[in-house]
């Protein structure tokens, strides 16, 4: 018998209450007069004597042989001495040798006589019955596991304490109608021992009951092979009623729970059974005597005769049907619904869904997935935001940029007008010199073409000032091109020689032969230079240097591209060399201190640095450094 595995409860009936609670108090009682055991007691030992009727291995008795054992030893104060005997004659009407199996009792029992004996199931209970005067003969009897009308009430003495079940046929058989309600024809499966043969008279009596809603199908004259045949090709809407197999109509055996695994296996029909000493692996369920419940009360029954009591004054009434209770996963082979069971059901050995087996793990995989996802969700818009910031403070450096190149411009006015003035002025000398010749008689065309030559040079010239102006001043988005910083430093050189020769500084520029291909705004770029350049001017204007000089170089640094601007100046105050690139930090009168700020931005933004020392000659230096991009051509 499996243990009980109840998965789903359908309210309990009072009757189904009471007999559950009898049980207890008996359970009790039995309990509280093993409480006081002492040591003593444990050392006193009680031979009990287990007669089968068939033998151990027989459904559905082994179980309650073996559940009465589990119980005895937990309730018992003593050490208790469990013998087991099994009659023979119970597997057929011959009883010939029941007087040797007496006289086997008697011989074992003659030097050591039994404390109690259990007989399970009626065919023990009634050998011990009738040989009551030569056997046992004052030793105290439990007869259990029996139905109650297999008890001979007549023949009981005071030593006897019945422990009896009350089948309930006909509420089985409604039951498996109620639970499948398309059911015609009711099979039922009964041995040919005498015991089996008794039961058949009682099953087809109370069979009669329900005969105008079923038919039954007695295969009872068919040994167990015949009867498997035809449970294989059942008709639709049959279902097998399982009552006992110890003995086919041919004579054989079957033991444990071989019969019914067999008949399980080719049967296409659902099995039910009375007793759930059959319940665990082959039938459906239903209302049945329950295994746990019937030995517990008898091994309190037996306690407390062996504790002293009279067995006279312990028979409790016949236990009935337990709950009903049904395998699941047979309901699910015959696709029987669980509405279809009657109230007070038990459904066991529910196999748990994957939701219900793996909750735990579900909802730990959703939460992590959950929160991942949050976390991503999280990232992203920060990642939008960030961009979205990023973009507008490109937009604002731009913004910031562009009006530090009209202060730098400011600052090359001068410059700018001698550079503008020298071209305009030559073409104007040139304009007139040429009028003057075309007046003349017979001017000189060669020459007049040479001056317009020079006219077309000294235009380019002055156009040349201004694009580079133009290129200075112009509004433009920032945008990443791969440029090459030796043109940019170059156009930069151009831009501010003439102001550099009007302050008598003496500008010089050396770049490398290698190509310094770097990703980059080319404007912004050019800004870097030029305000670092117009520090150099303005940090050597304010010096009495012997040597005014700047000198601006290129190199290649491993994989950067460096920018180096020198200059004789006075160079940097220790003090101030951590913070001249600090926002609003400024050394100069009139300065603003924003200008060597946005050069470190400029740069930063390149991914580039910039640093700035103190030469050992004297003078600051200012390195910039961008990293190469390899691969790439200057016009990607």
């Amino acid at each position: 018998m499996s243990g009980r595995d109840p998965i789903r409860a359908i309210n309990l009936g009072w009757p189904a209450l009471a007999a559950r609670l009898c049980v207890c108090l008996l359970v009790l009682s039995a309990t509280m007069l093993s409480g006081p055991a002492s040591g003593a007691l444990k050392d006193e030992s009680k031979r009990v004597v287990i007669l089968h009727s068939f033998g151990r291995d027989f459904r559905p008795w082994g179980h309650y042989a073996k559940a009465i054992r589990e119980q005895l030893d937990r309730l018992s104060p003593w050490q208790l001495d469990i013998q087991d005997h099994s009659l023979i004659t119970a597997r057929s009407s011959d009883e010939n040798p029941e007087p040797a199996f007496v006289a086997y009792l008697n011989t074992l029992n003659s030097g050591h006589a039994a404390d109690i004996v259990i007989s399970i199931g009626a065919p023990a209970a009634n050998f011990v019955q009738r040989n009551r005067a030569r056997v046992f003969a004052a030793t105290p009897l439990v007869l259990t596991a029996v139905e109650q009308r297999r008890i001979q009430s007549s023949s009981l003495s005071d030593n006897d304490a019945p422990v009896a079940v009350a089948h309930d046929f006909p509420r089985s058989f409604e039951t498996i109608l109620r639970v499948l309600p398309g059911t015609k024809r009711i099979v039922v499966i009964n041995g040919a021992s005498p015991n089996e043969k008794f039961w058949l008279g009682e099953l087809r009596k109370e069979a009669a009951l329900l005969g105008d809603k079923v038919e039954f199908v007695w295969y009872d004259d068919l040994s167990f092979q015949d009867i498997l045949k035809k449970c294989a090709a059942l008709p639709p809407d049959t279902a097998i009623f399982w009552h006992l197999m110890n003995v086919d109509a041919t004579g054989v055996v079957y033991e444990g729970d071989a019969a019914l695994q067999q008949l399980h296996a080719v049967s296409n029909a659902p099995i039910f059974s009375y007793d759930d000493g059959f319940f665990g692996k082959e039938i459906v369920g239903g209302p049945m005597h329950s295994v746990i419940d019937l030995s517990r009360l008898t091994a309190n029954v037996a306690i407390r005769i062996l504790g002293g009591e009279k067995p006279s004054d312990i028979r409790p009434p016949a236990l009935g049907y337990a709950d009903p209770k049904f395998d699941w996963r047979e309901m699910r082979r015959w696709g029987i619904s669980e509405s279809n069971l009657p109230a007070g059901s038990v459904v066991m050995f529910r196999q748990p869904g994957i939701w219900e087996e793996y909750i735990w793990q579900i909802s730990l995989i959703a939460s992590v997935i959950l929160i991942q996802g949050a976390l991503i969700g999280g990232l992203l818009h920060e990642r939008r935001r960030r961009h979205l910031a990023e973009v507008e403070s490109r937009q604002r450096l731009a913004e910031l940029a562009h009006l530090n190149r009209y202060s730098a411009v400011g600052e090359l006015t001068a410059s700018v007008a001698h550079e503008l003035n020298q071209p305009l002025g030559a073409i104007l000398t040139n304009a007139e010199t040429a009028e003057l010749m075309l007046k003349g008689a017979s001017p000189d065309i060669d020459e007049v073409r040479e001056i317009l030559a020079d006219i077309r040079r000294d235009d380019e010239r002055a156009s040349e000032v201004i694009r580079r102006l133009r290129g200075v001043l112009k509004k433009t988005p920032y945008e990443m091109k791969y440029i090459d910083l030796n043109e940019t430093v170059r156009q930069v050189i151009g831009f501010v020689t003439a102001m550099a020769h009007g302050r008598n500084i003496v500008l010089k520029c050396g770049t490398t032969s290698a190509d310094l291909n770097v990703k980059g705004d080319a404007v912004q770029l050019q800004q870097v230079v030029l305000n670092l350049i117009i520090n150099a001017m303005d940090a050597i204007s304010e010096a009495e240097a012997k040597e005014r000089e700047i000198s601006v170089t290129t190199n290649l640094s491993g994989a950067s591209a460096e920018i180096r601007i020198s200059d004789t100046g006075p160079g940097i105050a220790t003090s101030d060399l951590k913070n001249v690139f600090d926002p609003f930090f400024t050394t100069k009168p009139q300065g603003m201190g924003m200008g060597l700020a946005i050069v470190r931005t400029i740069v930063e933004a390149h991914h580039g640095q910039i640093s700035a020392a103190n030469q050992s000659s004297g003078g600051a230096l200012f390195t910039i450094r961008l990293p190469i991009a390899r691969g790439r051509s200057t016009s990607t």
